[in-house]
């Protein structure tokens, strides 16, 4: 809403009321004047209200109070500049004079005292026809934005044009509205994005607003939330405060927004508020000891009132943005002296003399660089009056009482130079000279603030540039938190909930990734990169095998190694003690069948380490299948042998015809080869890739096809080893000095075992299967070391050598066959024996008849030294008692 369209009936009734008369006014009712070839007005609100505004029924002459001692140097700066320009030779022959006339903060006082700067020999003319040739030809002011746009839509009707230095409200850009209105600064649609991007530069994203309910209020608060939701900026709060200071609920609204703040957890608040206003709400402040983070709006960021209140330090940071100052170059003398030119009226400077300060006292009450605007605004009339003049070195020749249309004309076109800065209203009336950024510092010995710029807004760039050093007032002196939700860092991204700036942190899915805080969404991986879930990079995939360095092969080349030691060691216990006893009992050659067998199996762990590829899956599963398949060959020859032992001599027969070593391993260790054949020509190992969007690795891995072929292979294995348990198990009875059936049922239980558990480790596709067939076959093949040939590294070298001789064993031979005799149910008497050479039985007499033993049937049926033939053929021969 804005004010402008309420005045248009009121100008209507201004014209319309006199048909003829005119309405007397008289200069003088301004407070400050000073006569002049071209007069120029000045608005400014010298006091701060009206008194009574609340309880007006009927028109009568407004009562302003509380002189505003930023608004009296403002005038006086104008004042100062109009006598330099007069004391030089710019305007030469021209001499400029002034009146300032007094809003008093009201936009209505406002709009009579323009009418006033514009009536002509004391009257305003108010017939039909336009007001060519007004008083003044151009009026600096107003202050507020409020009362500018009051103001600018009177102006307008007569193209009277108007400069002020600090009204920003983004409406009076509007050239079709307000064709007349110019300004020395920027407007307010880049003061909110200065503020804006000052927030987000320190990332306080949850802010609290308190504005005035005037024009410049409402119309900066719109633009504020505008920019803020572009930069994902949110209000905890908007709060209004009255714009009129006498307000009959001021001091409640200032009561209820100090609770607002207090209880919010916004802890940056933003003001958009008239000097007054914050003051007041600063003693609430102070006296609630509530302490934030304050950012100003132009109209209060360099107030020296506000700066010097006791108690300012309590409050907090503040920071705000100003129009671009500079030099006044004898300005604070002026102030020093306030000796006015002859002629010259000032009737706010009497009031201000009245109060008793001394003349230094305005310029310590005031920053009078915030001047410069006014500075600026006085030289911009005075360039344009020079072309508008035709003025020369010596002469100003132009007609001086020209309509001000004209002056607005020339006063678009001015193009100058100040303090190395160049100056001139675009398109939309405005200076785009950018802000400074104020700190106000604490000055802990006077207990009050100093204003510090720290950094700049610069309007092309739309960035704040940070400066000077800042130093924050809570004890860590750390930048302070304001923020609806944490900061989310890299590897995470924004998820917004109702509230656009409060969020919840959630981490990057695979594939995706962040590099910066508080990104609202995560970046896809590219270029065959990939990442794991809350990664902050993307990053190739590794191939995933068992390198030669990795944990796992050093645990299996250990294992491995360890394995072909005592596969050597073995060997060489074998060869010292080849022909003995201890070696026949072994399994005599079979043992390095068996050695050369487990070699195989090792060998194939080793397969298991590298980078797999079709040959090297091929080859582990081959080597393991033959090795292991020869190995339990030979174990089955062993156990075969120890079955056949002692079987009486009617079943003997049946199985000597079966009992041929050579061709037992051959044939076993044969059909396992076939089976190897057939699998790799119908269902071969392949190598295989897998990957998952869960993990960085490809893993390079051997599929054994079907697992038909695989299966086959182990099965046959076990079959092998389970006929072998069983032939043990049922010559479990063999005397203990040759009794291999307990070492042979062990191994094949371990081995039987072994395969058991890994069975459903294969079937259910575990990623460890592969090591653990690797651990499989290492425990298959130590239980058939440590089980077959451990006993014998005992026996070798820890027994006493009459203990393993050949005598030793025939000895033991010949009891287990007295021991034998016992089991025949027929034979009761006690046997006698018939001792024959080498200490052989030949015969043996039982008093039911005698059993003959023949040389040739001993050492053609079973030899105990060679072992190489089962182990007992005893014939019963039974013969009459003779009589």
């Amino acid at each position: 809403m804005y004010l402008q369209v309420f005045y248009r009936p009121l100008i209507g009734i201004l014209i319309l009321a006199g048909s003829g008369s005119a309405c007397e006014y008289s200069p003088g009712i301004c407070g400050a004047w000073a006569d002049g070839d071209i007069r120029i007005g000045v608005l400014n609100s010298c006091h701060s209200k009206v008194q009574t505004l609340q309880v007006r029924e009927r028109p009568e002459k407004y009562n302003c109070t509380e002189l505003n001692l930023l608004s009296l140097v403002r005038t006086l700066a104008v004042v100062h500049t109009i006598e330099t320009i007069n004391n030089s030779s710019y305007l030469p022959g021209v001499r400029l004079g002034y009146y300032i006339c007094d809003t008093c903060s009201d936009a209505s006082k406002a709009i009579q005292s323009t009418e006033q700067l514009l009536a002509v020999n004391g009257t305003l003319s108010v017939q039909c026809e336009l007001l060519e040739r007004p008083n003044v030809k151009a009026i600096i002011g107003a202050r507020f934005s409020e009362d500018s746009l009051a103001v600018a839509r009177l102006l307008s009707l007569y193209m009277v044009p108007q400069i002020s230095t600090t009204s920003s409200a983004q409406t009076l850009s509007d050239r079709v509205r307000y064709p007349a209105f110019l300004r020395t600064i920027p407007s307010d649609v880049h003061q909110t994005k200065a503020l804006a991007n000052f927030m987000k530069h320190f990332h306080w994203d949850w802010v609290g607003v308190v504005y005035g309910d005037d024009d410049y209020g409402k119309n900066a608060l719109q633009s504020f939330l505008a920019d803020a939701e572009n930069l994902d900026i949110c209000h905890a709060f908007k709060e209004v405060l009255p714009h009129y200071l006498a307000h009959d609920e001021i001091d409640n609204r200032i009561k209820e927004v100090a609770e607002t703040i207090r209880s919010s957890e916004a802890k940056v608040v933003l003001l958009i508020l008239k000097e007054e206003l914050v003051s007041k709400l600063f003693k609430e402040m102070i006296r609630q000891n509530i302490s934030r983070t304050w950012i100003a709006s132009d109209a209060w960021s360099m107030s020296r009132n506000i700066s010097q209140m006791d108690g300012i330090n309590q409050v907090g940071d503040i920071f705000g943005f100003t129009f671009i100052t500079g030099p006044n170059p004898g300005f604070k003398e002026f102030l020093h002296q306030l000796t006015l030119a002859p002629g010259s009226v000032n009737l706010f400077l009497e009031e201000y003399k009245q109060l008793g300060k001394d003349t230094g006292f305005l310029t310590e009450a005031v920053d009078i660089s915030i001047t410069y605007g006014e500075r600026l605004a006085v030289w911009s009339i005075a360039h344009a009056l020079k072309r508008l003049l035709n003025c020369s070195e010596n002469d100003c020749p132009g007609e001086r009482d020209f309509p001000p249309w004209k002056l607005l004309k020339e006063l678009k076109k001015v193009n100058f130079t100040m303090d190395n800065q160049t100056f001139y209203f675009n398109a939309s009336g405005n200076f785009m000279n950018g802000y400074d950024l104020i700190n106000w510092q604490p000055q802990e010995s006077t207990g009050q603030r100093r204003f510090v710029v720290v950094g700049n807004y610069n309007l092309t760039e739309k960035e704040v540039h940070i400066k000077a050093p800042i130093s924050w007032s809570n004890p860590s002196n750390t930048i302070p938190i304001s923020m609806c939700s944490d900061i989310c860092p890299p590897g995470t991204a924004k998820k917004l909930l109702k509230t656009s700036c409060c969020h919840n942190c959630t981490k990057c899915l695979e594939g995706t990734y962040s590099n910066e805080t508080n990104l609202p969404n995560c970046l896809p991986c590219e270029n065959g990169t990939w990442s794991l879930k809350g990664w902050t990079s993307c990053k190739p995939k590794e191939e995933d095998y068992w390198k030669w360095d990795g944990p796992h092969a050093i645990v299996l080349l250990t294992f491995t190694a360890l394995g072909y030691l005592l596969l050597f060691f073995s060997l060489i216990i074998f060869l010292v003690f080849f022909g003995e006893p201890v070696m026949k009992q072994a399994g005599g050659m079979m043992c390095f069948v068996i050695m050369a067998g487990l070699a195989l199996s090792y060998t194939s762990v080793i397969l298991f380490i590298g980078k797999p590829n079709v040959h090297i899956c091929r080859g582990r599963q081959i080597l393991y299948a033959l090795g292991f398949s020869l190995a339990v060959s030979c174990i089955l020859v062993k156990a075969l042998r120890t079955f056949a032992t002692f079987l009486p001599p009617y079943r003997l027969k049946r199985i000597k015809r079966f009992y041929n070593p050579p061709v037992i391993i051959t044939c076993g260790t044969l059909i396992q080869v076939l089976i190897c054949i057939f699998w790799m020509i119908f269902d071969s190992p392949v190598v295989e890739t897998f990957q998952s969007d869960q993990s960085m690795l490809i893993t390079v891995q051997c599929n054994e096809g079907s697992g038909i072929g695989f299966a086959i292979m182990l099965c046959y294995i076990a079959l092998l080893a389970f006929i072998c348990f069983s032939l043990a198990f049922k010559g479990r009875k063999v005397p203990q000095r040759f009794n291999e059936t307990g070492h042979i049922i062990l191994s094949m239980l371990v081995y039987l075992f072994v395969w058991v558990c890994f069975t459903p480790v294969y079937i259910a596709k575990i990623n460890e299967r592969y090591s653990i067939q690797a651990a499989a076959i290492l425990v298959s093949c130590y239980g058939i070391i440590f089980c077959h040939f451990a006993p014998k590294w005992y026996m070798a070298l820890c027994k006493k050598k009459e203990e393993i001789s050949r005598e030793a064993y025939i000895a033991k031979a010949n009891n287990h066959i007295i021991d034998s005799i016992d089991l025949i149910p027929e034979i009761t008497a006690e046997p006698k024996f018939m001792m024959g050479s080498q200490n052989t039985i030949n015969s043996v007499d039982t008093g039911l008849g005698s059993i003959q033993l023949t040389r040739k049937e001993l050492h053609q049926e079973y030899n105990i030294y060679n072992m190489e033939f089962p182990y007992q053929t005893i014939r019963k021969r039974p013969r009459r008692k003779s009589i």
